[in-house]
């Protein structure tokens, strides 16, 4: 099995599939309320419509990365604003996390196999070396570690 399609295989199983932790990210999605995803049970702590915003924002870098753009914060900010809770706002939210991970699994998929061991355009100072596949199963644990705090915090919010 080639890095990319051990990536693809990877990425979908923990967005759609069946991972081996529990549900996968898109199964936890669906049982989030519009309502809920606004609430901050944790003083100091972010918002389930915060975290998906983070979420969707480096989904989008690493697919810049992934396209040779150098690496920096994601255009749309590390935590972009959610502003005032709005519904139509958070379908569109679920909707372009859903739709920007198609594209990052077709890039996946897409990427020349020889590149997958070469580091990654970085020239931010201080910044640990990355290979292409590095980037990509560190996007994956990023996104498993999020997708647990959004399960957590809909418990605490649901009781």
């Amino acid at each position: 099995m080639s890095t990319a399609e051990q990536l693809e295989q990877e990425l979908t199983k923990v967005l759609s599939g069946q991972p081996w932790y529990g549900l996968p990210i898109y199964d936890i999605l669906s049982q989030v309320t519009f309502e809920t995803a606004y609430e901050k049970p944790v003083k100091g702590g972010h918002t389930i419509a915060e975290i998906i915003l983070h979420m969707l924002s480096w989904t989008e870098e690493v697919l810049d990365r992934l396209n040779e753009k150098p690496a920096s914060l994601p255009l749309s900010g590390n935590w972009p604003e959610t502003d005032a809770p709005d519904e139509q706002k958070w379908q569109m939210w679920i909707d372009d996390l859903k739709l920007v991970n198609v594209n990052l699994v077709k890039t996946i998929r897409d990427f020349p196999e020889e590149k997958w061991n070469e580091l990654i355009i970085d020239e931010r100072e201080g910044q640990h070396p990355t290979t292409y596949k590095e980037l990509v199963e560190g996007f994956i644990q990023h996104q498993i570690y999020h997708a647990g705090q959004i399960a957590l915090l809909n418990r605490m919010i649901l009781g």
